[in-house]
């Protein structure tokens, strides 16, 4: 199997778990959720790093909880900036947008916006639309008081990875079926879109290099995000993006994925579906990579390069003044 040499001896290197010799195991989700919060790691509140400044934003849902949005602001840049939405990945069973803060100030930096970190409710708690309706109340949030917050409210856009490719894509769906004006970029890496288990690269051996993001556990989360739902044929596109059959009125979109991923062919419909419902789309399918490579291998050439054409993609569309001057 061809994988990239310096992605092949990052995923050599990386540690297995003692249940399943694999990275991941959904088999009992508190369980390794409480494993990995033992890694220690900055929450956003003890992240000390003059480049950036980092402050919370609490949106108040209809029951009366509060959803947090991690603001990264890039320190002394003139105001009003630009802001990016960032779903983090986890198969929306784990991840919490108040770590990985290094990650996000680091995009914040690249970008010159304010990343946004949602922290979306997770499953098998909050069950779908429950994570694409946080993202959607985040978006509300962030444009109605876009001048509380410093941002331009017409350069808020949205992005996802692997898991938090869904809630990105179904708050893209219910931002435009509801009438709010569209976020001027979405952009998706190795985006989970869709339950259903039929696209091909869904059972490819050469799909399952050993991490555990396979089919099983694509299964386990979905399971856990939908219940007795999966496959279900009337399944609202607002839990699983990839159903949805009307795609217009999107905004410029990027879409990423690697070439043994079980993703992979879910990723590459979402693209050609865009590109046929005539919105500007890049699609990227990344040889010789395996999912999450960019994290898993961040020092490689490979992420390198997706790094430059993703934050190139995104500055275009987040600075378009800038992009466009003589």
């Amino acid at each position: 199997m061809p994988l990239d040499p310096e992605l092949a001896a990052a995923l050599d290197a990386l540690p297995r778990l003692p249940s399943n010799g694999k990275l991941l195991d959904f088999t009992d989700i508190p369980g390794f959720r409480a494993m990995m919060a033992a890694i220690p790691q900055p929450s956003a509140t003890e992240f000390d790093d003059p480049r950036v400044e980092v402050d919370i934003v609490r949106a108040r849902r209809d029951d009366g909880t509060l959803l947090d949005i991690v603001l990264h602001r890039p320190a002394g840049r003139p105001e009003p900036l630009p802001a990016l939405l960032w779903f983090h990945a986890g198969a929306q069973v784990m991840g919490d947008a108040h770590y990985d803060v290094a990650y996000h100030a680091g995009l914040a930096l690249a970008l010159d916006c304010v990343l946004a970190a949602v922290d979306y409710r997770l499953a098998p708690e909050t069950r779908a639309p429950g994570q694409a309706e946080d993202g959607f109340l985040a978006y509300e949030q962030l444009r109605t008081h876009a001048a509380d917050h410093g941002l331009d409210p017409d350069r808020i856009g949205l992005a996802g990875a692997s898991g938090g490719g869904a809630p990105a894509a179904a708050a893209m769906l219910l931002i435009r079926d509801r009438g709010l004006p569209a976020p001027c970029v979405l952009a998706l890496s190795y985006p989970m879109l869709d339950d259903r288990h039929v696209a091909p690269s869904r059972t490819e051996a050469a799909a399952d290099l050993g991490i555990g993001f396979d089919s099983e556990q694509m299964d386990l989360a979905w399971a856990a995000v939908l219940g007795d739902r999966v496959a279900d044929p009337g399944l609202s596109p607002y839990c699983a993006p990839g159903r949805a059959t009307d795609l217009h009125d999107f905004p410029p979109t990027f879409v990423a994925v690697a070439q043994y991923d079980v993703l992979r062919d879910e990723g590459i419909d979402f693209g050609r579906r865009l590109i046929a419902a005539g919105i500007p789309t890049d699609l990227h399918v990344y040889a010789g990579a395996f999912h999450a490579w960019d994290r898993f291998a961040a020092g490689s050439a490979l992420t390198r390069g997706f790094e430059q054409t993703w934050h190139g993609f995104l500055r275009r569309h987040l600075h378009p003044a800038a992009a466009y001057r003589p």
